[in-house]
């Protein structure tokens, strides 16, 4: 592709964002979590096995939980739905295609981290087919070959070296996690900005930060737009604890996996 043909594509990729994020704050959304229920607390749970998670910060982790589902409902869920809206299903496949693309380095380095051969081998096949006949990961051809998608992170990596859990932590906008998960979390994002630093792309494209900063909105609304888990929509009326034993459980069998 030519460099202005490039620069075009670029530029109005970021103005795309901009509008869905304008449009989010505008349009009135139909698929939206209800409205907050009563919630019970722990003392009216018999199941004494889905309350055993330790959980010293609940009322803080109570009160993130409440700010995500109010964030969820007037700021990131109007804009996943507008973009949902605007963007044809192929290019909301394709946009998805291209972030787990780029998440594939991340499953790389923490599947060598834990000796795990067979996961690393099967994430380097993923990354160059997608990368090179898939056109820059927009497609997934690599999972038509068999090829399946894997999912690593330094959570799961400190798990594997026998680092506890930790206390159950909810955090702003991410969502429910523990201090290993968040601890891990940090550390991924910091590889992912050394190496988006020490490429330095912004320097070979006319407005380079802009298109970045856009690039960032994109996956953030990605990020939200694949995960299908709505504040509320379980009608149980012990949902804070509902979520915080089965997000322990799902990161327990990852770190097993």
């Amino acid at each position: 592709m030519k460099p202005f043909a490039y620069r075009r594509v670029c530029l109005l990729l970021l103005a795309f964002c901009m509008t869905l994020l304008l449009a989010g704050c505008a349009t009135t959304t139909t698929n939206l979590p209800p409205e907050e229920p009563a919630m019970r607390q722990l003392s009216d749970i018999d199941d004494e096995y889905v309350a055993r998670v330790d959980d010293p910060w609940e009322g803080f982790n109570r009160s993130m939980y409440k700010f995500n589902y109010n964030f969820d409902k007037y700021v990131f869920l109007p804009v996943v739905n507008s973009y949902e809206f605007i963007a044809p299903t192929f290019v909301q496949t394709g946009v998805s295609n291209f972030f787990n693309n780029i998440g594939e380095i991340r499953t790389l380095y923490n599947s060598l981290f834990q000796f795990k051969g067979q996961k690393a081998l099967t994430t380097v096949g993923r990354f160059l087919t997608n990368s090179t006949i898939g056109i820059a990961g927009l497609f997934d051809p690599a999972t038509g070959f068999g090829l399946m998608r894997q999912d690593e992170d330094f959570g799961q990596t400190l798990g594997y070296y026998g680092v506890g859990t930790g206390p159950y932590l909810v955090m702003p906008i991410l969502g429910p996690g523990t201090v290993r998960s968040t601890s891990g979390f940090a550390v991924d994002s910091g590889v992912h900005f050394a190496i988006t630093s020490a490429l330095d792309l912004p320097q070979y494209v006319e407005n380079g930060d802009s298109i970045q900063t856009g690039m960032t909105v994109l996956k953030t609304i990605d990020n939200r737009h694949q995960q299908p888990f709505r504040y509320y929509e379980s009608d149980y009326p012990f949902e804070y604890y509902m979520v915080r034993f089965l997000y322990r459980q799902k990161r327990e069998m990852a770190v097993m996996k």
